[in-house]
């Protein structure tokens, strides 16, 4: 008795049990409309009897077109991407489309051999986050002649069309996101002030909301100086971690800005656990909008990303320029401020207790 797994099932197999020649199973897949009803009928019940699966290499070959889109992310370890990765899903699914996810955890030398086997899978376009990448993942992508598009990132003061020299971009004002909340906390008359931030090396976006926050307050006459910006790893236990830095500072700050929501989180939980009262006595603002903040005590003052219809926009934008040939142009997304519990009016009689 062999072991052998039973043999795939091809495309002649389906031709001779619907009784028709293998060019119309190709084109009942391809371009059902152009098939009689009754024959397509019998070539979905061939392929249903022999649990046929279309090889996608040889569609693609044939068709010039892999209806395959792949898109790089930071980390999959991170809610901060599962909305507008859900959004570039649903977008591409219902055009026909599959997405391909992987994710590089800040390695811009792994993000390049990421991006070099989602092009041996012929993808018809890749999406990357953020404008800071290597050289050769450039490089790959532009010799191989795939769409690019990039999302999070917005450059210039205004969109504008995009150009031979930069990929379109569908993102945010990122220096805006830290202008947003450095006038929050200002009107709040606040005047010593931190930043929790990622790390800022190849974080375009990291660096320029730190920038915005910092350029504000400049403008109002107070200093952010480097000793004031904590970076740390994202997640909870890196803003811990930052507002620990933070509080050895003479003097502390009252206000503090973190690059994302889940670097604002792990702040507040570590200035609950060291009977630091939020905002009475310390003032906390983040980014994103994530769903845990507005259900937390107090809830979360933070700047809203709408990164679900960011999703959305990069996935027509990529159906868009597949279908005309065309590349879109450059897309900010709106963001707005929005005021919850962990930011108050500034009370130094109320300082946090120096570390």
């Amino acid at each position: 008795m062999s072991n052998a797994p039973p043999s795939r099932a091809r495309i002649d197999d389906v031709a001779r049990l619907a009784d028709v020649s293998t060019a119309t199973v190709s084109r009942a897949l391809s371009s059902p409309n152009r098939v009689k009803p009754d024959t397509r009928a019998r070539i979905r019940e061939a392929i249903a009897t022999l649990g046929y699966v279309p090889d996608g290499a040889a569609r693609a070959l044939a068709l010039g077109r892999a209806r395959t889109v792949g898109a790089i992310v930071p980390t999959l370890d991170n809610a901060i991407f599962a909305r507008a990765v859900q959004g570039l899903q649903t977008t591409l699914s219902n055009s026909g489309y599959q997405l391909l996810i992987s994710a590089h955890e800040y390695n811009l030398a792994a993000e390049t051999e990421v991006v070099r086997a989602l092009l041996e899978r012929s993808v018809d376009a890749i999406l990357l986050v953020g404008q800071d990448h290597a050289a050769q993942t450039y490089e790959l992508i532009r010799a191989s002649q795939v769409a690019l598009v990039v999302m999070w990132s917005s450059p210039g003061e205004e969109p504008e069309p995009a150009q031979s020299s930069a990929p379109p971009a569908i993102g945010f004002d990122n220096r805006l996101i830290g202008r947003l909340a450095a006038d929050h906390l200002l009107s709040l008359g606040h005047t010593r002030f931190g930043a929790i931030s990622g790390f800022t090396r190849h974080n375009d976006r990291a660096r320029e909301r730190i920038g915005g926050f910092r350029e504000t307050l400049a403008q109002h006459g107070y200093a952010l100086p480097d000793a004031c910006v904590i970076e740390q790893p994202f997640g909870f236990e890196g803003g811990r971690a930052g507002l620990q830095h933070l509080l050895k500072l003479r003097p502390s700050p009252t206000a503090i800005f973190c690059g994302n929501d889940v670097l604002a989180l792990g702040c507040l939980f570590e200035a609950q656990a060291l009977g630091i009262a939020v905002p009475d006595a310390l003032s906390i603002v983040g980014c994103d909008n994530l769903p845990i903040a507005s259900q937390i005590m107090p809830g979360l003052t933070t700047v809203l990303l709408p990164t679900y219809e960011l999703g959305e926009h990069a996935a027509r934008a990529v159906l868009s320029w597949l279908a005309n040939g065309n590349p879109p142009p450059h897309e900010r997304l709106p963001i707005e401020l929005i005021v919850r519990g962990t930011t108050g009016p500034s009370s130094l009689r109320n300082e946090p207790p120096q570390l």
